[in-house]
């Protein structure tokens, strides 16, 4: 039973100790633990069943306070309304009211802070807040995260649906991944207007249908070689990383992205990371000796910590550095299509087995349970095989015979 008073005063307030329940009255109650914790409890019957209702702490909430509390919550309990579930209902409004009040670039903003560390580069964060910023904010940015319905879903997408289908296509699995998100943090609720199986797929065309897939523009193979010394007397660090990119057949962020931490050049060894390779694993390269001699050329020169300086920072060559030397140099082709010409001559001018020449190309293989079985990089393989293609590239006709099996092992 709790311990009875004729009533709490400020002062006796501040001084019980004791561990126990004090009565104010009017069902107004002093608890005090066994750690010395002090707060109020308002006491009441409703429908034959006794509940008690905490108020808070008395270091937040003076006497006078806690007894203007029980009055209301009496005259509720008068009035048949259950105080504990009367601010239960109250908070969970409230939580509501925030949840509309929370915008769709507000929930892309948190997606995206959710998951920025786990995304592999900073070109592909880039490209979220771009599609995002210039295609979807505009329209809809400002609008209520629980608002978003397929009209305004369609709204986003319809105007570049065919005219730039493959953004307009990631954009639309960005939309529905910030709207799962929101619906979780109950920002929202019910089906996910961005979905495409069983939704959109019957309202827009299949990407597959109205755009075909783009190739990168590739040089032949036969042209490299009367292209390559024309590239070589081009001056500037983009025409070097082109070289690079050409002679390593990499990917246009891995060379422009590449740090001498990454180099060894007494082994000819190129190891890119795993966070900055597509498939998330980390890639040996092996450097043909064209390859190194460039590198150590560069090394000469060297301002920093990239391989290919950009500008008088010392930070990394910007994206559209190696395409403006394609261009300026007539190539038709783009840097990322060198790889497809190195696949090209490597499936028609050598022996090399196929996977040796996807393992050069750092290319993810699809079926999972070849991969499973997969434990080799064919490193020493592919160091023969980029050494052909180096020679090749040199030495044009004369070093583009087919390189036989026997002769590689």
């Amino acid at each position: 039973m709790p311990k009875r008073a004729a009533g709490l005063s400020a002062r006796k307030v501040e001084t019980l100790k004791t561990p126990g329940l004090f009565a104010d009255g009017d069902g107004l109650y002093l608890q005090v633990g066994a750690a010395g914790a002090r707060s109020w409890i308002f006491r009441y019957q409703l429908g034959g069943r006794r509940r008690d209702m905490g108020l808070g702490s008395v270091s937040d909430l003076p006497l006078a306070d806690a007894r203007e509390r029980v009055r209301e919550a009496r005259r509720q309990v008068a009035a048949g309304v259950d105080p504990i579930d009367a601010r239960k209902a109250a908070v969970a409004e409230k939580a509501l009211a925030a949840a509309k009040a929370t915008t769709f670039k507000e929930a892309a903003e948190a997606y995206i802070e959710a998951h920025r560390d786990a995304w592999k580069n900073a070109k592909h964060r880039d490209q979220w807040d771009a599609t995002l910023a210039r295609y979807a904010f505009p329209k809809i940015g400002a609008l209520p995260a629980g608002s978003i319905d397929t009209g305004l879903v369609l709204k986003v997408l319809e105007p570049i649906w065919k005219s730039k289908t493959e953004t307009a296509n990631r954009l639309r699995g960005r939309l529905e991944s910030i709207l799962d998100f929101a619906r979780v943090r109950g920002w929202r609720s019910g089906e996910n207007p961005a979905r495409w199986k069983g939704h959109l797929d019957h309202i827009l065309a299949a990407p597959s249908e109205i755009a075909a897939h783009v190739h990168h523009a590739a040089m032949p193979y036969d042209e490299l070689p009367a292209f390559w010394p024309r590239l070589q007397l081009y001056g500037g660090m983009a025409a070097r990383a082109l070289e690079f990119l050409i002679l390593t057949a990499a990917r246009t962020g891995e060379v422009l992205g590449a740090t001498w931490a990454e180099i060894d050049l007494d082994k000819a060894v190129w190891t890119v990371p795993a966070e900055r390779m597509k498939a998330g694993a980390e890639h040996r390269v092996p450097l043909s000796a064209p390859a190194v001699a460039l590198l150590r050329k560069m090394q000469a020169v060297r301002t920093g910590d990239a391989v290919f300086p950009g500008g008088s920072t010392g930070g990394h060559l910007s994206n559209m550095a190696m395409l403006q030397v394609a261009r300026r140099m007539k190539a038709k082709a783009v840097p990322h299509g060198f790889r497809s010409t190195f696949r090209d001559w490597a499936a028609d001018r050598t022996n090399f087995p196929e996977a040796v020449a996807e393992a050069a190309l750092a290319h993810m293989i699809d079926d999972k349970t070849i991969a499973a079985y997969k434990r080799t990089d064919f490193f020493d393989r592919r160091r023969k095989l980029m050494d052909a293609w180096a020679a090749f590239i040199e030495g044009g006709a004369a070093s583009g015979r087919v390189v036989s099996i026997k002769r590689q092992r």
